[in-house]
């Protein structure tokens, strides 16, 4: 098939869509992929981006096609000026970019922001396109959960665009079973939305050995508590750094933080206030391919999420990533990911913000033997295998980019 991917964020940035394209190309099909230049999550572009662009013209097979944007920076100004500038870019440059090609269907990766798929739902309207738009985040409710839009008509009229743009596509996939009544309250029925969930990234399920990352040696005779990925408002980590100065005085346990984003400067000052910086140590951002020597390394892997309705509707990305790590999950958070953390035997969880419930957990977890720390790990990978697993998962995909070809040649 030819397909075309429509993401404002991939590669060399650290997101699924780069898995799932890769996968794609390796199966023989035609993808492009229409983004814009790499800037997350720092808020600047990648110097070896700007220096050299051309490198980054092609994706395992896959064609990448970049349009302008205004990089996010570091404010809500200028968050609100990237999401604003790809939406338009992509709609302006886009078609002329591809004016060439024809696809068989068009493959939108949504998470922040939903103005993403406004390109793809022009092109589906020139070119007769099926669109199939993949739900990684619930708009307008993320936006008023995280604090970055409190006045209700300016929901209202995010909810209004919500509205439009599922409305106007094929299928719409929910990475989580409860993003459904969500859906169907903006889409008006759920009559094209399917169930469709992440899987871990294949560098942490082909690998089956890493080399533990030398990183980590300062740290070899800790017990290590380990959180990576964004750090940003949603992450909620200073209910995390509540459950680290609760164990102050637990000098075997470190709390290690690999990762960055727009809340990193915050947090960085908030250890400094605690005077935390003996027991928590950010270590910065690496790329995906090193991620798999990190968590071999660590003796708890920690997924965190605020106290929020659509919060609990979603299972974050990297649970999927923890459980195929094989080593334990402490959660902080409610709802979905909860439940599969719980349901795979694979950690122990507290709820959504519940920094005294996080730090009892992690003593519980540092009292275990190693043997049963492994076989929770081990419950969680196989749980991995057979609910996330990714050849199924795309065969899954490719079946549903056959079903939305359908549905668009019927209906038209």
């Amino acid at each position: 098939m030819r397909l075309l991917v429509v993401s404002q964020y991939f590669w060399p940035e650290i997101f699924r869509v780069n898995d799932l394209v890769a996968e794609l190309a390796a199966r023989g099909h035609e993808v492009t992929v229409l983004t814009g230049a790499p800037n997350y999550p720092e808020g600047e572009v990648f110097p070896e981006f700007r220096e050299h662009p051309e490198r980054f013209a092609s994706y395992h097979g896959a064609r990448v096609l970049r349009v302008p944007m205004l990089a996010r920076g570091t404010t809500r100004v200028r968050l609100a000026l990237n999401y604003a500038s790809f939406a338009l870019s992509g709609a302006l440059v886009g078609p002329w970019r591809l004016r060439d090609a024809t696809w068989d269907a068009i493959f939108v990766f949504q998470t922040s922001p939903i103005t993403a798929a406004l390109p793809a739902l022009l092109l589906r309207r020139l070119e007769h396109t099926p669109v199939l738009l993949w739900v990684l985040d619930l708009w307008p409710e993320s936006l008023s959960a995280v604090g970055a839009v409190r006045d209700q008509r300016l929901l209202d009229a995010v909810g209004r665009l919500v509205s439009f743009i599922y409305r106007r596509c094929d299928l719409i996939l929910a990475q989580s079973r409860a993003f459904v009544a969500n859906i169907e309250r903006w889409a008006g029925s759920t009559e094209r939305v399917r169930y469709f969930p992440g899987w871990a990234e294949a560098v942490f399920v082909d690998q089956e050995v890493a080399t533990l990352a030398p990183e980590l040696a300062a740290f070899r005779e800790k017990f290590k508590v380990m959180f990576a990925g964004n750090i940003g408002e949603a992450q909620d980590l200073p209910a995390v750094l509540d459950a680290a100065e609760r164990l102050r005085a637990h000098e075997q346990i470190a709390w290690l933080i690999v990762g960055d984003g727009r809340a990193a400067g915050a947090l960085r000052a908030d250890i400094e206030r605690r005077g935390l910086q003996e027991r928590v140590h950010l270590l910065g951002r690496f790329p995906l391919e090193r991620m798999p020597s990190f968590f071999a390394g660590a003796d708890a892997l920690l997924v965190s999420l605020k106290a929020d309705p659509i919060f609990a509707s979603t299972i974050p990305g990297r649970v999927q990533s923890y459980l195929a790590a094989g080593v334990p999950i402490l959660g902080m958070l409610d709802g979905e990911g909860a439940r599969v953390i719980v349901e795979a035997g694979a950690g122990l969880t507290a709820r959504a913000g519940d920094g005294r419930a996080l730090a009892d957990n992690v003593l519980a977890l540092a009292g275990m033997s190693p043997e049963e720390r492994a076989a929770m790990g081990a419950r969680g990978k196989a749980f991995g295998a057979r609910e996330f697993d990714r050849k199924v998962l795309i065969d899954r995909l490719e079946t549903l980019v056959a079903e939305a070809v359908e549905r668009r040649r019927t209906h038209s």
